[in-house]
């Protein structure tokens, strides 16, 4: 997850001015590079983290999950492809919803369910650093570590650090060479006669094999969202209507395909019950297939990755935030900016002590649960938006989705998001008290500007949201 592409303006351009007079961004993306950070985008706190969780919910079978998550997060990729092929501007998921449904509640919600997704991975992130991979460096109470991670991230993102794409380049090599690592210790015990290939048809017996596929699977697509993040490079990419689906395409292929490789290593290697009970899981496919190799190395490549993962999430909240104040669909306080980190600090702020609250409170599976359901449900809005958008032409040529595919994405989606898979029911709970926090703030802040009209000062109707107001990863 990555923040508004307006973060990364300030490099300049040297191209003609936008509708608002103000410098467009440079176009210097090709398919290599938006290949690049599609696949960063994605690796993450997701693979590290909550791999033992997923195995405990389906069982040794780890790797049906990852690859059903995988054919419904493609589902969606090819909704998202034609969306930003149609719309060729830094938009996301609140910008598709607008243009389709015209309801401003409705784009301020879906913009705000993507904010609250990004707090809840960041908060899985520090409760994944405070845990197993840190405890190879040094031992220290868990609810110390995670409070002051997400303080330390706060503190950078107030001092106004732009994630260049060289920095996201190297930090897609650190944790792809992480994950491969896995692989390439998972083939080698393998192949030396260790494993137990039974394990990978073993189902979660409390459940039967249907519910304990469709309840993991609901938790294993925290790993593989990121990808719709990529929407909002495309003022910066060369000819995006080309460029997005191929490199969309491909980064979402080659993770999910890391991933399963992953998935099969890790079930063969670790029995089911050492993963479930893990913070570190990948760290437990390490120690069992190469003793010799030093845990601490691998710790500190899952702590770099799952770092990058919290700090593009927080990011990208407090950017949403500050936007939607800026916009005045929010009250405006939200929207200060420091006068000289020129940084919109009371959004930081904010968005840190949410995200404080819930590690302090929520464990790391249901933060991680309560991520996937509401992108998920984000999701299905998009899927049904680009059908929807087909009767709105667009002059120019772009990549069109068949059919089926956002109707089977939105059906996918959709019943992930839904009680039928066996969701706990706090999932819910978590997300609906965070939802009626912005419905709160989009109730105050009408009522703001209702009494400012009434008494006779400037109060123009709040604008509806604008492109810049991107999706989270």
């Amino acid at each position: 997850m990555v923040m508004a592409a307006s973060e990364m303006s300030e490099r300049g351009s040297d191209e003609p001015s936008s509708r608002d007079g103000q410098p467009a961004l440079r176009r210097v993306m090709g398919t290599r590079l938006l290949l690049l950070f599609v696949i960063g985008n994605i690796l993450g706190t997701g693979i590290y983290a909550l791999t033992g969780r997923v195995a405990g919910a389906v069982g040794g079978a780890l790797w049906v999950p990852f690859l059903v998550a995988f054919l419904v997060a493609f589902l969606t990729a090819f909704s998202y492809a034609e969306l930003v092929g149609r719309y060729p501007r830094a938009a996301g998921a609140a910008l598709y919803a607008h243009r389709a449904f015209r309801r401003p509640f409705l784009t301020f919600m879906v913009a705000f369910a993507v904010m609250c997704s990004g707090i809840t991975s960041a908060a899985s992130a520090a409760r994944a650093v405070s845990g197993d991979y840190l405890q190879q460096f040094v031992s220290v109470p868990w609810l110390a570590v995670a409070v002051g991670f997400l303080v330390v991230l706060a503190l950078v993102n107030f001092r106004g650090v732009v994630e260049s794409l060289a920095t996201n380049v190297v930090l897609t090599v650190v944790e792809l060479a992480g994950l491969l690592i896995v692989v390439g210790i998972g083939v080698g015990a393998v192949a030396s006669g260790a494993g137990e290939p039974a394990r990978l048809l073993e189902f979660n017996a409390e459940q039967g094999p249907l519910l304990a596929v469709t309840s993991a699977t609901a938790l294993a697509f925290f790993a593989l969202v990121g990808f719709e993040d990529s929407v909002n490079l495309a003022e910066e990419a060369r000819d995006p209507a080309r460029v997005f689906p191929r490199g969309l395409f491909w980064g979402l292929g080659i993770t999910g395909l890391v991933y399963l490789a992953v998935a099969l290593t890790t079930s063969l290697l670790v029995p089911t019950d050492v993963l479930a009970g893990s913070t570190g899981p990948l760290l437990e496919v390490v120690r069992a297939g190469a003793p010799a190799f030093p845990l601490i190395v691998f710790s500190a490549i899952a702590i770099c990755a799952v770092t990058n993962s919290a700090l593009m999430n927080m990011l990208m909240a407090s950017r949403l935030l500050y936007g939607m104040a800026r916009e005045r669909i929010i009250p405006g306080r939200f929207g200060l900016v420091h006068p000289r980190r020129r940084t919109p600090w009371v959004a930081i702020v904010v968005t840190t002590a949410v995200a404080v609250v819930l590690v302090s409170t929520v464990d790391i599976a249901l933060l991680g649960g309560t991520t996937s359901l509401m992108l998920l449900v984000v999701f299905t809005v998009v899927n049904v938006a680009v059908l929807v958008l087909r009767r709105e032409p667009v002059a120019h040529p772009h990549f069109r989705a068949p059919t089926a595919l956002p109707v089977l994405g939105a059906a996918t989606c959709l019943y992930l998001a839904s009680p039928l898979t066996g969701r706990p029911v706090e999932e819910y709970v978590v997300a609906a008290v965070l939802l009626a926090v912005g419905v709160g703030l989009w109730a105050l802040n009408r009522f703001v500007l209702g009494r400012a009209a009434r008494g006779g000062r400037s109060a123009a109707r709040p604008p509806e949201p604008s492109p810049s107001e991107g999706g989270p990863e």
